[in-house]
């Protein structure tokens, strides 16, 4: 593979949060019942006339900002002609030469530095409806058809072919993430279908100027699933190469349990869409004033977030592109920051506890129990030695998964802190006469024999004891035995 240079395209569908669809009026609300959301215009019945919903023009202008791209004085509305079963009318209402945003740049880290990825454009269209398949992929038996998603408003943001490897399309996709959703045009919520990426991707001996053929992958739904396809197809292609085979241009799809792509069909060009504008949309003409006003809804991006960051709170550049990637994170933080001054002690329980019970719940931070206050309550606790650090970790958990103030929880499940040190000595006199070994250790310079009776007198403690009380008194005495 060393022999071998990876280009890797990506074409991001991000559905927009309105409430209404692009030409109708119909509930774009996830979850309905099948074939509820459905009107005569969405389902392209003779007869009716689709009307743009200006929300979706502005959303998509927001994007463009966002993506540094330039936002088009007149744009318009294609008829892009296929026949599927889950579009009703035969042909998507997209944009074709005529985008509403091109010209754009994303930037991210990545293990060698800074990495610039090219933005071409960025388009509306109308989503199409979802087939639900019966059987696996390979074994389908048959397939339903629900409309609920037809008409649902999209930008597809498409990339400059500029990325490298897997991980480098990875972590462009998680940076895209999370400027879409700082501007708060979609949830970006990939296991509801409102983020979805489909990837180009082809191989070229190092040293070619020509791109080799290209293979599309379709409807990639995760993270995960968009890096193993692509390291999948990557080393499929390389193999056809290295048997002096041909690489056939085609639209793939990713089976996640067998962990391979497999072939849907010849890959479409521009011209076997019979593109044509859509007669029933008149152009949109978009006035700079219009687009002045919806750059003073930008918010703080992610980067300059950061940099905010590292210098009024001093966190480590790693803490602040952690904390930062997530808005809700973000925010998280910063309610925390209002009530408590040590920002660093703030990250470390996010990136930390925090976090790894977020992954084991498959939860997001929304839907976690832990308020800021909550957290900020239990640092204090922390603070005035109320609990250790030990003990504060099992009150973090109760706080998880009951929501109770930790308080509460120190006193319904007697977590004090015992600093009292009338009560650790008794503790630790008995450490000392159940463990002579240590003690003689210890005597004859083996300084760590100390950490082994610090943990019995803990132990004792149930983990109540304050370690610094209990290395303060253990340390006394042993140092006059």
């Amino acid at each position: 593979m060393t022999q071998y240079e990876t280009i890797i395209g990506l074409e991001v569908h991000v559905e927009l949060k309105t409430k209404t669809k692009i030409f109708c009026s119909c509930s774009t609300e996830f979850g309905a019942e099948p074939n509820h959301h459905v009107c005569p215009v969405c389902m392209g019945l003779p007869g009716v006339l689709p009307v743009l919903n200006k929300k979706v023009v502005e959303y998509g202008i927001l994007a463009g900002l966002a993506l540094n791209c330039q936002i088009a004085d007149f744009s318009k509305f294609d008829r892009k002609n296929y026949f599927y079963p889950d579009l009703p009318k035969a042909f998507q209402v997209s944009q074709y030469d005529l985008p509403i945003a091109e010209h754009g740049h994303l930037e991210f880290d990545t293990g060698e530095g800074e990495k610039r990825v090219g933005i071409t454009r960025i388009h509306m269209e109308e989503d199409a409806g979802k087939l639900v398949h019966q059987g696996s992929i390979s074994t389908t038996t048959h397939s339903l058809v629900d409309y609920n998603r037809t008409g649902v408003p999209l930008i597809e943001i498409v990339s400059e072919p500029d990325m490298r490897s897997p991980e480098e399309a990875k972590a462009y996709v998680e940076k895209l993430k999370a400027i879409i959703q700082y501007t708060d045009v979609s949830d970006c919520k990939m296991q509801e279908g409102s983020l979805r990426c489909d990837a180009n991707v082809s191989v070229r001996p190092l040293g070619n100027k020509e791109f080799g053929t290209k293979v599309e992958i379709k409807n990639l739904n995760s993270f995960k699933a968009m890096q193993r396809a692509l390291e999948y197809e990557i080393e499929r292609q390389i193999d056809v190469v290295e048997d002096n085979g041909q690489i056939v241009q085609e639209t793939r799809t990713w089976d996640e349990n067998k962990g391979i792509t497999l072939a849907l069909r010849s890959k479409e060009e521009a011209q076997d869409y019979r593109y044509f504008p859509e007669p029933d949309l008149v152009p949109v003409v978009i006035s700079r004033e219009w687009v002045d006003s919806i750059k003073k809804l930008l918010p703080e991006l992610p980067d300059e977030k950061k940099r905010r960051y590292i210098e009024e709170f001093g966190l480590p550049p790693y803490d602040a592109s952690v904390i930062t990637v997530s808005k809700d994170i973000a925010s998280f933080f910063e309610a925390c920051t209002r009530n408590y001054p040590e920002a660093k002690a703030i990250s470390n329980w996010i990136m930390g506890d925090l976090t790894r019970l977020l992954n084991s719940h498959n939860m997001d931070i929304k839907e976690c129990s832990i308020k800021p206050q909550q957290l900020v309550e239990m640092l204090k606790l922390l603070d005035n030695g109320t609990i250790s650090g030990k003990i504060a970790k099992t009150v973090f958990e109760a706080m998880f998964e009951t929501g109770k103030d930790p308080g509460v929880i120190v006193e319904e499940k007697g977590l004090k802190q015992i600093s009292d040190a009338s009560a650790i000595e008794g503790i630790i006199d008995r450490a000392i006469e159940d463990n002579p070994k240590s003690v003689e250790d210890y005597k004859k310079g083996k300084k760590k024999a100390i950490g082994f009776l610090v943990g019995q007198v803990m132990k004792a403690s149930k983990g109540k004891a304050n370690p610094q009380v209990v290395n303060d008194i253990l340390q006394n005495k042993l140092d006059h035995m």
